[in-house]
């Protein structure tokens, strides 16, 4: 009895003692392990809609809107007069007694919330608190056609409309079809995501946001009905688009989707140039510079109707000009199956460095994300210059003719990259727009690498300069809704945090091979689907086959920095003949694996790469080096590849 009361007291004491020395150099730490790796990472919403493994369940349900459109522009005027024809089919397990839809035209009214909410200042890219335009839907006609005609019963709300119905739309299937005429005034600036861009030899009508949309209702919210407020982006429901968009016959007009009636409104010269760019890994010109000004480059007419085709896509935009010079040029995809790039722009901006290339950039950048990653889907990919920064939609994006050289194949390579995220794979963009904008700027950086032995991959930043501008003390989680986020902090935590966030996971987390299979298991379950994060968050991790909860933790929701340092070095026994043994702390919120390099006084060099599980359960860990001689230096992340906050203490030198 004697004896375990003694060995007890001896051991209280001993944990005391090591208690202290730890805690001592947890002092300055503000790294919590248990906060960080706790297992409550995820909430409780697995059922049979949404799998545990991050996959869609057995009865993953989604609904459906199909559209018929007939759109005139006028040209003078700036007004699109249309009419659009909604197939909605409700295949979820709800009755609906109401529908919602979206009028994003209406951000550009005098009293909507968007318009409310621009800076007096003006500096904003989505809206001008001076500007004296006046925009908006006006609806002429709103008829339940399923219903023999009837006049529908609905209410705008900012940028929503419900229709209020007199008989509900049953679950499981029921459709229900409705017509709205409209009109609105194209903004010259709308929101850098439409606009108008005067030429010398013409107006570019960018036209998008453009038709009353469906709301998305899923099985996450319901209804969706988040007012457009100018930052957020989409979230929108699959279906199959028929478009007939009426314009001057001196207008060439590119839509999403394919032309369906090229001889009606090309040119025999025109029509046969296009079958020879199908056929052409080198750009054609399908209307030249000098062809602009002459009038036998376009059919005889004073309008003409252009009709396209887009299926299983979620959007459709399109552009309309007389100043356009066009060209175009094969897409080769993994399948053997072939697709066509083109690209639409004024006069003055052709040339080699300027507008030339673009569609060389377009085909590029599609063949590569194809082979990647998925093959893309549609027939055509069209690049509009415009007076639009850089704008997103399937099959078609807008890129201002200001752009030239590497800024234009950035931005072209960019736009078409939201292909794959948020086209191919649906995320809700209004909530998360790190799903669509992060995802896209990752891959852009593997595509930058791989177009034309990188010609345009730059110079990586300094990790000194890039870690304190990503997480800086005004920085947003980045899983702040973008409406709700600063507009000046929108650059970092919806596109840069995000993309170095998948750079590391995939280079230094869980390796090239794994984090791609994973990725592509990602895109492939969710391909024309509605992701949440948790459904990626699980994916990557059942797939990788890696409790990545930490990672998501750190990066994703929360707004941690890191702070590796080395701590001290010691020899086993005082003698360097035995090996080093090297401290190192973990001084911030957030943890990520340790690369650690050394040189001993004879010039013996040498790396160690450390898993981030040694910080489980500490924030210093001590690390022995098979060395048998004094060391010289050592260092934490020689590379700087990690985001340290601190450099100045990652390095020991032998005094």
């Amino acid at each position: 009895m004697l004896m375990i009361k003694t060995f007890c007291l001896s051991f209280v004491f001993f944990c005391c003692s090591v208690f202290s020395f730890a805690q001592n150099k947890l002092d300055t730490s503000k790294y919590d392990p248990h906060l960080l790796f706790s297992p409550l990472f995820y909430p409780s919403d697995v059922n049979a809609t949404r799998a545990a493994t991050g996959e869609p369940g057995e009865a993953y349900w989604q609904n459906r809107a199909d559209y018929q459109i007939a759109a005139s522009l006028n040209d003078t005027t700036h007004e699109i007069t249309a009419s659009v024809i909604i197939t909605y089919k409700n295949n979820s397990p709800h009755t609906l007694p109401f529908l919602w839809l979206q009028l994003d035209q209406n951000l550009f009214t005098t009293t909507s919330r968007g318009q409310a909410r621009m800076p007096v200042d003006s500096r904003s890219r989505y809206g001008d608190s001076k500007s004296t335009f006046i925009g908006g839907y006006k609806i002429t006609s709103v008829k339940i056609i399923s219903d023999k005609n009837a006049d529908a019963d609905y209410h705008i709300s900012d940028t929503r409309m419900q229709i209020r119905l007199p008989k509900p739309v049953a679950a499981g299937g029921d459709m229900i079809k409705i017509k709205i005429d409209y009109s609105f005034v194209l903004p010259e600036h709308g929101a850098d995501r439409c606009g108008i861009l005067s030429t010398m030899n013409g107006d570019i009508f960018a036209v998008a946001q453009w038709y009353p949309r469906m709301c998305v209702f899923d099985d996450i919210e319901g209804w969706n009905t988040l007012p457009y407020l100018g930052a957020g982006e989409f979230y929108l429901e699959y279906g199959d688009f028929d478009v007939n968009i009426t314009a001057p016959a001196s207008h060439i007009v590119v839509c999403s989707g394919e032309l369906q009636n090229p001889s009606e409104v090309l040119t025999a010269t025109q029509i046969q140039r296009l079958d020879a760019a199908r056929k052409s890994d080198k750009t054609v010109m399908i209307r030249t510079e000098d062809e602009v000004k002459d009038p036998s480059s376009r059919p005889k007419a004073t309008t003409l109707t252009w009709h396209y085709k887009m299926n299983n896509a979620r959007d459709v935009a399109w552009a309309s000009s007389k100043a356009f010079v066009w060209d175009a040029a094969r897409i080769n995809l993994p399948s053997g199956k072939t697709a066509l790039a083109m690209s639409v722009y004024p006069a003055e901006e052709v040339g080699a460095y300027s507008w030339g290339r673009s569609t060389e950039y377009i085909k590029g950048s599609i063949e590569n994300y194809s082979k990647r990653w998925y093959e893309y889907p549609y027939p055509v990919a069209t690049n509009v210059g415009c007076n639009v920064n850089g704008m997103e939609y399937p099959g078609l994006v807008f890129c201002n003719t200001k752009f030239e050289g590497v800024t234009l194949f950035e931005v072209a390579d960019h736009e078409f990259g939201h292909t794959w995220f948020p086209m191919i794979v649906g995320s809700n963009e209004r909530k998360y727009g790190w799903m669509d904008e992060g995802f896209n700027t990752f891959i852009n950086s593997l595509s930058a690498q791989d177009f034309n032995n990188g010609e345009y991959l730059e110079k990586p930043k300094s990790m000194e300069v890039l870690a304190p501008y990503i997480f800086s003390s005004t920085s947003e989680p980045i899983m702040t809704s973008p409406d709700a986020m600063k507009e000046k902090n929108i650059a970092v935590a919806l596109y840069y945090k995000p993309a170095l966030a998948l750079e590391l996971l995939r280079d230094q987390v869980l390796g090239p091979d794994m984090f791609d299979y994973a990725f592509r298991a990602y895109i492939q379950r969710w391909a024309y689907k509605h992701p949440t994060p948790w459904d990626f968050f699980r994916t990557m991790e059942n797939a990788a086959g890696e409790d990545l909860g930490w990672f998501w933790k750190e990066w994703f929701l929360e707004n941690y920095k890191l702070d590796q340092a080395v701590v001290g070095v010691k020899y086993e026994n005082d003698d360097p003949y035995n090996g080093a043994i090297v401290t190192i702390a973990n001084m911030d919120k957030m943890a990520m694996p340790v690369i650690l390099s050394y040189e001993t006084t004879s010039g013996i060099k040498d790396t160690l790469k450390l898993p981030v599980e040694i910080w489980n359960n500490t924030s210093t860990w001590d690390v022995k080096l098979p060395t048998k001689e004094t060391l010289k230096s050592v260092v934490i992340d020689p590379d700087k590849i990690f985001p340290d906050m601190n450099f100045s203490n990652n390095n020991w030198k032998a005094k």
